[in-house]
């Protein structure tokens, strides 16, 4: 397989899984979420509803973002031309720089929430505390705003990328 080959199925993989990784995290914010709310009144249900099918996307997900991490690893050195002090030195190496340090946060952000927030969320429903329960998914909702909002951002600095 030739090196240009390689480079363009790495591309390709990297794309897909950030298309799979980013639409999906949509899907569940634009669609999921508010149609839970037409299924059900019961808060407690919703919440399982919601928790169920965020947790079966989690799955791909985790897989999805190290296929993101490996293959971005990757692209980066093409990008960089083999060159680390690219990544400061060029304009597409800082906006490369600007990328990982948006993917950093999105990261720390999107697990920390899922971790601390997510088994509490469901905790709270299966204990029907629901005042704390909506207390705390309204904070759980403003880091996933925050989530989708570093994944536009990335996404953009992806595609800047690729004028320089």
């Amino acid at each position: 397989m030739s090196l240009t080959l390689l480079n363009d199925v790495v591309l390709w993989i990297h794309i897909f899984s950030a298309i799979f990784f980013v639409g999906g995290s949509f899907f569940i914010w634009v669609v999921v979420v508010p149609a839970s709310y037409k299924i059900t009144d019961d808060e407690k249900l919703r919440t399982r509803i919601v928790g169920l099918i965020g947790k079966q996307f989690a799955l791909f997900t985790n897989i999805t973002l190290v296929i993101l991490i490996i293959t971005g690893i990757y692209n980066s050195t093409w990008y960089l031309n083999y060159n680390f002090y690219a990544l400061f030195n060029t304009t597409g190496g800082r906006i490369l720089f600007v990328k990982i340090i948006l993917v950093g946060a999105m990261i720390i952000i999107m697990y920390g929430n899922n971790i601390y927030h997510g088994k509490r969320l469901m905790q709270m429903a299966r204990e029907g505390k629901m005042d704390e329960l909506r207390r705390l998914r309204k904070w759980s909702h403003r880091l996933s705003y925050i989530t989708l909002g570093l994944m536009l951002a990335i996404v953009f600095a992806a595609v800047s990328l690729q004028f320089y």
